[in-house]
């Protein structure tokens, strides 16, 4: 785990290699991490959420993202999503409408991030 600063926005980013990000308590772990540093944003590599995040029926995406944004925090997966995006037009969807907003991104690297969060 590393946090970043991008002007006045804090980036915690987890390491590609750890326990799977999966349930909502492992959110609240993020929560209480982010709030003692100042985060503003956690940046989650494609390699520590579980599967089940990127199968919108297991609802794991909505119950951590959810989780996230309740607390004023970003989500941002970093990392190539295509292989889902081409299983499933709900998580392309999915991707679509994150990606318009502030509060869920999906990138495909750190330096996408950081293009993005310097807009």
């Amino acid at each position: 785990m590393r946090i970043d600063d991008h002007g006045d926005i804090r980036v915690l980013h987890l390491d590609p290699d750890g326990p799977l990000v999966s349930t909502s308590d492992d959110a609240s772990d993020l929560i209480g991490n982010a709030w003692s540093e100042g985060i503003s944003t956690i940046a989650i590599p494609v390699s520590r959420l579980d599967p089940g995040f990127f199968d919108l029926s297991t609802r794991k995406a909505g119950e951590i993202t959810q989780k996230l944004v309740n607390y004023r925090l970003r989500l941002v997966v970093v990392g190539d999503v295509s292989v889902f995006e081409a299983a499933s037009g709900a998580f392309r969807d999915y991707v679509w409408e994150s990606n318009r907003s502030q509060h869920v991104w999906f990138v495909t690297d750190e330096a996408a991030l950081a293009e993005r969060l310097a807009r």
